[in-house]
C-alpha cells in the first residue's frame, strides 16, 4: 500500500515538474514576444498590411532643333472607389449626381453607374474600378465631381496614375528616337536617343506612396501625399530637323521599295558643326514592309567598298607617292595580285589614266595598283596613316551600340599579301555609315573632323541648363593642299560626263561626292548568294557646304540594279535639291547662337501654353504641329493632323469651352 502510495505521489511531482516547466517556458515566450522581439513582430505584421509603393516620375520630353515634340511623357490615371469608407448619409445624397456626371463625361448612361456605385457598396468593395486611362484634364474635373469632391475618406475617391510615353512622329524614326524600358529584374535597354539621354537627364527620380493591403491582394494608397515626391526628369532637346527627317525617311522608303531592298539608312549632317539633323533606318519584313528595325547608320559595321578609296587617296597624296596627275594603267580591268585578280567594273578596263580620272571612274585595279605597288615593302606605312587620321577608332556617340571599325595593321589575324590591294578600294575593312559620313564631313569642312553631334541643349522647364557645342575630333585631317585637291574630285565625281555619279548632276544646285558598289556574301562563291551594298556619300552644294549625307542600301534586287549611282545616288539628289530649296544658304555671323535664341523663343511660347490652366481652346496658329498636338492630348482631346509643319487652320475656333469639345482637326503646312 505504501510503495502504491508512493509511486502515485512521484508521479504526481513529475507531473507537477512538467507543468511548471511548460509554464515557463511560455512566460519566457511571452516575454521574449513583447520584450525581445515585439517590434519586429509588430512591423512584420504592419509590413503585411502596408507596404511602399514606388512613383515613376514624368520622363523628360525629347524635342527636335525647332522644340517640336519627339517623344513626350503623359500621365494616365486610374479612378477607384472606396465604398466602405462614405457613410450611408453621403452615399445616398450624392451618388446620382456623381454617377449624371461620369456619363456625361464618358457617353454612357447614368444608371450604369449608379448600378457599378450600389453593387459595390453592397459587397463592401475598397478599391472598385471606375475609369482607366484618364487624361489629366479629364482626371482634375473628375476629382471634384459630387462626392469624389469629398476626398478619399468620406468620398471614396483614390486615383493612381502612370506615364506613357509617346510618339507624335509614330513610326518615322522611330530607332533613332529610340526608348528606355526596364525589366522585372531591374535590367534596362536603351535604344537611340531617348535610351542615351536617360540615365543622366530625362529619367528624373523615383517618388515613394504608401499603401494599404485590401481584400483580394489589391493594395489602396494611404492618404493624400507620397512619402517622396518624385522629382520629373528634364528635357533634351535634340539636334534633328523635322523637316529633314521627314524628307529622309520618305527618300529612303521610296527607293527600297523600288529596288526591293532588304534594308537602308540615310543620315544628314550639318557641316559646320556636326549636328545631325536626320537619320532613318529602314528594314523589309517578311510581307515587304519597311520600318525601324534597327540602327543601322549607327551600329553595322560593313565593308564600305569603293567610298573608302577617298581614305586610300589621301594616304597616298600625303606620302607623295603618287599625285592626281599621275597616270596608272588599269591593265584592262585586271590586276593580278599573287593567287588573286582585281577587277573592274568595266570590262576590258580604262587603258592608261591619270589619278584623277581613276577616283572619277572608280577604278578597282587603278587603286589597287596605286597602294600596293607603293607600300608592298612598308604596308604598317600605308595603315599608320590611315590610324593617324581616325579610322580606327569609334566616334564614342552617346547612343548605345556603335558599330566597331575594322582596319588591320600587318601581322594581325586576318592580313595577308592581298591585304594592300583589297583594303585600297574597300574591302577587308570596316565601317559604319556613320563613321564614313564624319569622314566626308571632315572633307567638306576644309580637314577638321568634327565629332557628329545629336544633342543642342538640356532643359528643366523654360531654362536651358546644359548646352552642347561641337567638338573637335582632329583640326587636320590631312594638309590643306591635300584636302582641296580631293574636294575638286569629289566634284568630278558629278560633273564629269565620265564620273560615276555624272547622272545626278543638276545645272540649279551642286553636289560633291562617292558613289560606292560594294560585294556582299562574295566569300560563299556562290552566284545565287552574292547581293550588293550600294552606297553614295558626300555633300551640298560643292562650294562651302552645309550639309554632308550618306546613303546606304543593303541588298538591292540585282535584276532592278545594285550600282551605288543608280540606287543610292538618286536619293541623295533628291534629298539635296528639296534641302537646299527649302534651307538656302546664307552667310551668318554666329548662326549657333542665333539659333538657340530663335529655339528658346519658341520654346518659351509652348512651355507659357502647357502651363496655363485653359478652359477655353487656345489660339494654336502658327504653332509647331507636335507643339499643338502635345498641348491639346493633355487637355485631353483627341487630334488629327493633316500635313507637316505649323498650324495653318484649326477646326474649332480658339476660345470655345474646352468641355464642348472632343475632337480638333488641325491642318499644318
Amino acid at each position: 500500500m505504501a510503495i502504491s502510495e508512493k509511486n502515485i505521489m512521484n508521479r504526481l511531482y513529475l507531473v507537477a515538474g512538467a507543468l511548471f516547466v511548460f509554464s515557463a517556458a511560455i512566460v519566457f515566450k511571452l516575454v521574449d514576444i513583447q520584450m525581445i522581439k515585439g517590434e519586429d513582430y509588430k512591423q512584420l505584421a504592419l509590413n503585411k498590411t502596408e507596404k511602399m509603393f514606388t512613383i515613376e516620375p514624368n520622363r523628360g520630353n525629347l524635342y527636335s532643333e525647332d522644340g517640336s515634340l519627339l517623344a513626350a511623357s503623359v500621365p494616365k490615371y486610374e479612378i477607384r472607389f472606396d465604398a466602405k469608407t462614405v457613410s450611408q448619409e453621403n452615399f445616398e445624397a450624392y451618388v446620382p449626381a456623381l454617377s449624371d456626371s461620369l456619363g456625361s463625361l464618358f457617353g454612357k448612361p447614368s444608371s450604369y453607374y449608379r448600378q457599378l456605385f450600389r453593387k459595390a457598396r453592397a459587397n463592401g468593395n475598397r478599391y472598385k474600378l471606375v475609369a482607366r486611362n484618364v487624361d489629366y484634364l479629364d482626371y482634375v474635373r473628375i476629382k471634384q465631381f459630387p462626392l469624389f469632391g469629398l476626398g478619399p475618406y468620406k468620398g471614396g475617391f483614390i486615383e493612381t496614375h502612370r506615364v506613357v510615353r509617346e510618339y507624335p512622329l509614330g513610326k518615322m524614326a522611330a530607332r533613332s528616337i529610340g526608348y528606355e524600358r526596364v525589366d522585372e529584374n531591374g535590367y534596362f535597354t536603351r535604344v537611340g536617343l531617348d535610351g542615351a539621354f536617360g540615365e543622366h537627364y530625362l529619367r528624373g527620380k523615383e517618388g515613394k506612396r504608401l499603401k494599404q493591403k485590401i481584400a483580394k491582394g489589391q493594395w489602396k494608397p494611404v492618404g493624400l501625399d507620397n512619402i517622396v515626391e518624385p522629382q520629373d526628369g528634364q528635357d533634351v532637346v535634340s539636334t534633328i530637323d523635322i523637316n529633314i527627317q521627314d524628307i529622309a525617311h520618305h527618300a529612303l522608303l521610296g527607293q527600297l521599295e523600288k529596288y526591293k531592298a532588304d534594308h537602308g539608312s540615310v543620315v544628314v549632317m550639318e557641316t559646320k558643326t556636326g549636328e545631325i539633323k536626320a537619320i532613318s533606318n529602314l528594314g523589309r519584313t517578311s510581307e515587304g514592309k519597311y520600318y525601324e528595325k534597327l540602327n543601322y547608320a549607327v551600329g553595322e559595321s560593313h565593308e564600305p567598298g569603293s567610298t573608302f578609296k577617298l581614305m586610300s587617296l589621301i594616304a597616298a597624296l600625303e606620302d607623295k607617292v603618287v599625285d592626281t596627275s599621275t597616270v596608272v594603267d588599269t591593265e584592262k580591268g585586271r590586276y593580278r595580285v599573287y593567287d588573286r585578280t582585281v577587277k573592274d567594273s568595266k570590262w576590258g578596263g580604262y587603258g592608261k589614266i591619270s589619278v584623277s580620272e581613276a577616283f572619277a571612274v572608280s577604278s578597282n585595279t587603278a587603286f589597287a595598283k596605286i597602294i600596293h605597288e607603293n607600300y608592298k615593302e612598308q604596308p604598317e606605312k600605308f595603315v599608320s596613316r590611315l590610324m593617324n587620321m581616325g579610322l580606327h577608332k569609334k566616334l564614342e556617340l552617346p547612343i548605345i551600340g556603335e558599330g566597331e571599325p575594322v582596319l588591320r595593321y600587318p601581322g594581325d589575324k586576318g592580313w595577308s599579301g592581298i591585304s594592300l590591294a583589297w583594303m585600297s578600294h574597300g574591302y577587308e575593312v570596316s565601317m559604319t555609315p556613320l563613321q564614313t559620313l564624319a569622314f566626308y564631313n571632315a572633307i567638306a569642312n576644309d580637314g577638321i573632323f568634327i565629332k557628329p553631334r545629336l544633342i543642342k541643349a538640356v532643359r528643366e522647364g523654360s531654362k536651358v541648363v546644359k548646352r552642347f557645342d561641337k567638338k573637335i575630333i582632329n583640326p587636320t585631317i590631312c594638309s590643306d593642299g591635300t584636302v582641296k585637291k580631293v574636294q575638286q574630285l569629289l566634284k568630278d565625281v558629278v560633273e564629269k560626263k565620265y564620273g560615276t555619279g555624272h547622272d545626278l548632276y543638276s545645272k540649279n544646285f551642286s553636289m560633291a561626292g562617292k558613289t560606292g558598289t560594294c560585294q556582299k556574301n562574295y566569300v560563299a562563291k556562290d552566284p545565287e548568294k552574292l547581293a550588293y551594298i550600294s552606297s553614295f556619300v558626300g555633300y551640298f552644294p560643292a562650294d562651302n557646304p552645309k550639309y554632308s549625307c550618306i546613303v546606304v542600301i543593303h541588298e538591292p534586287d540585282k535584276s532592278v540594279g545594285y550600282y551605288g549611282a543608280d540606287v543610292s545616288g538618286p536619293v541623295f539628289k533628291s534629298m539635296a535639291q528639296k534641302i537646299y530649296t527649302s534651307s538656302p544658304v546664307v552667310d551668318e555671323v554666329n548662326g549657333e547662337t542665333k539659333e538657340i535664341q530663335h529655339l528658346d523663343e519658341a520654346y518659351q511660347r509652348y512651355f507659357a501654353h502647357a502651363q496655363k490652366k485653359h478652359n477655353t481652346i487656345p489660339n494654336l496658329k502658327g504653332m509647331s504641329g507636335m507643339d499643338a498636338v502635345s498641348l491639346l492630348e493633355n487637355l485631353g482631346i483627341q487630334v488629327e493632323i493633316r500635313g507637316n509643319g505649323k498650324v495653318k487652320n484649326q477646326s474649332v475656333n480658339a476660345g470655345t469651352e474646352i468641355q464642348k469639345v472632343r475632337k480638333i482637326v488641325l491642318e499644318l503646312s
